[in-house]
């Protein structure tokens, strides 16, 4: 089975034709004095983000191997996004990704 970095990659090939689409990084670091310290985004944020190219619509792609669960964060990340007008999904594959990038087109 694919590992969800692959598929996240799959995801970003099959979208450059529709969008501009980033990976977020996170990681957590240690400082000299021993403090652990959280870099980047919030818990829960997608794996994928972006904009559609032709409209600018943000897009927020949560990516999941197909036996994957989202955790309480991503789901809460989720209901918030799903509240406002932008393209968020959970994707387990290309075909989801695209669909979700190009079905709402409305054009």
């Amino acid at each position: 089975m694919k590992s969800e970095r692959d598929i996240q990659n799959e995801i970003r090939e099959a979208l450059e034709p529709y969008a501009v689409i980033f990976r977020a990084n996170v990681g957590k670091m240690k400082t000299p004095d021993g403090r652990f310290f959280d870099t980047g985004l919030p818990k829960g944020f997608p794996d994928l983000f972006g904009f559609r190219k032709l409209d600018g619509k943000a897009i927020f792609i949560e990516v999941k191997r197909p036996d994957g669960k989202l955790s309480k964060a991503q789901e809460c990340a989720g209901a918030v996004f799903s509240a406002f007008p932008v393209l968020y999904g959970v994707c387990r594959s290309t075909e989801d990704a695209v669909k979700l990038v190009t079905e709402v087109y409305r054009i």
